[in-house]
């Protein structure tokens, strides 16, 4: 891998690169865990239905998740610092839009356009770290990576509950453009890098593996609207597998895939890129869904909701270090991410037994303070390690592969559990409503409200002496809801924790001949057993 020629003019500050990489890193994650919090805000303000509102989480989930194989390849192809300022430009300009929508279908569009310029940002931006630096400098700079993006995720709820709550919600996504524009000024002071070894895109690849996750999220989103059983329904969820097939037929096929399919085999690997999966059943399903519960059960405001997130996301700012201390006082990484998996299985267990109507930050601080401990143990410390067991010729690539895994994990997870929530709502909301003839409404639409945090009004279009008890059964409906996704995530986070750890242990594998795809596998590996 050789620098682009640049210019004798041109001069290059890796101080200012890793500010401006820092800086974005900070930004993309508080769209996940703003966009939640605002959501209120903007039902309230566009009268959309609950469908269409749930794609300005979704689409901006989906498109980040689908395109992020395909920027890392194109950075790889195209330049890392070219891609990184396509992905600026293009996040600022659809942040700016997305404040100015009035109409939903804009906005989830502007969304789903934020979400490709994120994905560019990522992948380039971690490759461009990993090419500036070397040795400890890049050790130090990845566990900087954990701890500015855990300050994304803490900060991001608490931050939309407040610009939501003062001064609009448009104003969240006009602070992303206006800080993205900031991103932009240090553009032309990093070095451009490419791999000489670089193809073309495969664009038949990404064109299967975009469309067959996002009929696999739409089918997941309108299920619980249309009918799980609903011919639209299961049309798009075969859709979806057909797509899937089609995908991997495409990578064995072609020459330049944009993923390599004999990753799969090597079990090291493949651990490592599981731990977000992790993540995304214990700690991230819960950025964007469980404001809205501290909304209806406890009567919270955005801000209040926002704010006692924190005590899940704080502890990612200082945890990282620790792994990093642990590291060097001899600990392997197997260790600390077998301590990781733990905390996160056991946090959200913990959560399901806590969680009732009206429960306190101090009920809430145990479970909520063990995930976040769980996630920042691993935070950064993956990355560096995924990306140290490839060539540096592929590092656009493997960060691609990681955060496709880790994100599109999120975007499917997130639509599965809120979907799951409406469903177990509308059920509960079925058998005891009729209690209630004073209320006007259906279950399916008293379930879309509670769901994105809105019982206040339903309860107003009833009757003083019977809103205390309509409460009461809708909360206990929710609360159940989210017992029963709390407990399915544990038992999957355990499973996959178990499996993860003895991957980790396993010796590499090689599926066929040929060029090693992670050929720098050992050095690593060996400080994992």
């Amino acid at each position: 891998m050789d620098p682009l020629p640049t210019g004798s003019a041109r001069r290059t500050s890796p101080a200012m690169t890793l500010g401006a990489v820092l800086l974005t890193l900070l930004i993309l994650p508080t769209s996940v865990t703003g966009s939640g919090v605002a959501l209120p805000h903007i039902g309230h303000d566009t009268h959309a239905s609950l469908d269409a509102l749930q794609w300005v989480v979704h689409g901006y989930n989906l498109t980040f998740a689908s395109f992020m194989l395909a920027c890392g390849s194109l950075a790889d192809l195209i330049g890392r610092r070219r891609m990184f300022t396509v992905g600026a430009v293009l996040f600022t300009a659809a942040s700016l839009v997305s404040a100015l929508a009035s109409n939903i279908i804009l906005l989830d569009l502007m969304r789903g356009a934020a979400g490709i310029g994120a994905a560019a940002l990522l992948t380039s931006g971690s490759s461009i770290l990993a090419t500036t630096f070397d040795g400890a400098a890049r050790t130090r700079v990845f566990a900087a990576v954990g701890i500015t993006t855990g300050a994304g995720l803490a900060l991001g709820a608490m931050a939309a509950g407040v610009l939501a709550d003062n001064l609009g919600w448009r104003s969240f996504y006009g602070a992303h453009a206006l800080l993205l524009a900031l991103v932009l000024i240090a553009v032309p002071f990093m070095a451009e890098s490419r791999s000489e070894s670089a193809a073309s895109v495969d664009w038949a690849g990404t064109v299967t593996f975009v469309s067959s996750l996002f009929l696999l999220m739409l089918g997941m989103v309108e299920g619980p609207q249309w009918g799980w059983g609903s011919k639209g329904v299961l049309a798009m969820l075969a859709g979806s597998v057909l797509l899937m097939v089609a995908f991997v037929l495409v990578e064995r096929r072609v020459r330049h895939p944009m993923f390599d399919l004999r990753l799969l085999s090597n079990g090291r690997f493949m651990a490592l890129c599981l731990i977000p999966v992790v993540v995304t059943f214990a700690f991230v399903i819960l950025l964007p869904l469980l404001p809205n519960y501290l909304m209806v059960a406890n009567g919270q405001s955005s801000q209040a909701a926002g704010t006692t997130m924190l005590l899940m996301t704080v502890p990612i700012l200082i945890t990282p270090l620790l792994a990093g201390k642990l590291v060097k006082w001899g600990w392997s990484n197997r260790s600390v991410f077998a301590v990781s998996l733990i905390c996160l299985t056991a946090g959200v267990a913990w959560l399901a037994v806590e969680l009732k109507p009206g429960i306190g930050a101090g009920a809430l601080a145990g479970p909520l303070i063990t995930l976040g401990v769980g996630l920042g143990l691993n935070f950064g410390l993956v990355d560096g390690a995924v990306l140290d067991v490839v060539s540096p010729e592929a590092t656009g690539t493997a960060a691609g592969f990681l955060n496709t895994l880790r994100l599109g994990s999120e975007a499917v997870v997130i639509a599965a559990a809120g979907s799951a929530l409406v469903n177990l709502v509308r059920n509960w909301l079925d058998d005891g409503l009729d209690r209630f003839p004073g209320y006007r409404g259906g279950a399916t639409e008293l379930a879309n409200n509670v769901n994105s945090g809105d019982l206040a009004g339903p309860l107003a279009t009833l009757p003083d002496e019977v809103r205390s008890r309509f409460f009461d059964f809708v909360t206990e409906g929710l609360t159940g809801a989210w017992q029963s996704v709390l407990w399915a995530s544990a038992a999957i986070c355990a499973v996959l924790s178990v499996a993860i750890y003895a991957m980790l242990a396993g010796r590499k594998s090689r599926a066929t001949d040929g060029p090693d795809p992670v050929a720098k596998e050992r050095p690593v590996a060996e400080s994992m057993s």
